[in-house]
């Protein structure tokens, strides 16, 4: 897992600039809107839109904006209709990537990501090419100086969490994807404050990219992060702090 949760951290300190601007806010709104029409406009009985709603707080996004989200989804408003797909393909290095978008025009989304891929070193591939090596699971990143292992692991346990790994000063906690919730609870309500909690794929392996073919797959997922249908990119690649610092992450 060595490597995850700095790349982790280091989207969550871009969401929170992407906030600033207001970028996330589209993403966040298409998420909870296709959440609502998937699941109902109850977050209690609705997991996946409880998450979404957390992520908007987290994004200080207005409660009237995610009520009129949640209208949207569930047809007492207006608004558009999202489409769902994973785009599979391969970064600098042969880094295998997974892209979620979200789109109101296939037809011109895939152009738009293929072409992204080509730009920064990489190729768009057919479905199931690279899905095969990322499990979803439920991902909590606790920072190290907040609480000790034995302290943590017991908590966890408690919780339902499936595994438990330390990379650098950080504790990753991994669940599958109905447990996150409770887990974090466990972890919450110990006093102890969660960095990251999120449903993601983790790579089943991770590669090692020399230093020039990391920048280059780093550059192409945010690009692809930058595209408004995109909501969330995942690789199975290493970052080492050298190659964030070089990139001033």
């Amino acid at each position: 897992m060595s490597g995850h949760s700095k790349w982790a951290t280091t989207k969550h300190k871009k969401m929170a600039i992407d906030a600033k601007r207001g970028k996330i806010f589209t993403k966040v709104i298409k998420e909870i809107t296709v959440a609502a029409r998937t699941g109902g406009g109850d977050p209690d009985g609705n997991p996946r839109l409880r998450t979404a709603i957390l992520k908007a707080k987290e994004a200080n996004m207005p409660a009237d904006n995610i009520k009129k989200a949640i209208q949207k989804g569930t047809g007492e408003l207006p608004g558009v209709s999202y489409e769902e797909a994973i785009f599979e393909g391969y970064g600098p290095g042969g880094v295998a990537i997974l892209t979620s978008i979200m789109t109101d025009n296939k037809n011109r989304t895939v152009p738009e990501i293929r072409y992204i891929f080509s730009r920064h070193g990489g190729n768009m591939g057919e479905a199931g090419c690279v899905s095969w090596m990322f499990d979803k699971k439920g991902y909590i990143v606790v920072e190290g100086g907040k609480v000790d292992e034995e302290s943590l692991m017991s908590l966890i346990v408690e919780g339902g969490a499936e595994d438990m790994r330390k990379d650098g000063d950080n504790f990753e906690v991994i669940t599958a994807p109905g447990d996150l919730e409770s887990v974090k609870k466990s972890i919450e309500d110990a006093g102890i404050p969660v960095s990251v909690s999120e449903v993601t794929m983790l790579p089943q392996n991770y590669m090692e990219l020399d230093d020039k073919s990391a920048v280059q797959a780093l550059k192409l997922i945010e690009a692809l992060e930058d595209h408004d249908d995109v909501q969330n990119v995942y690789a199975n690649f290493n970052l080492r702090d050298e190659v964030l610092e070089k990139m001033g992450r």
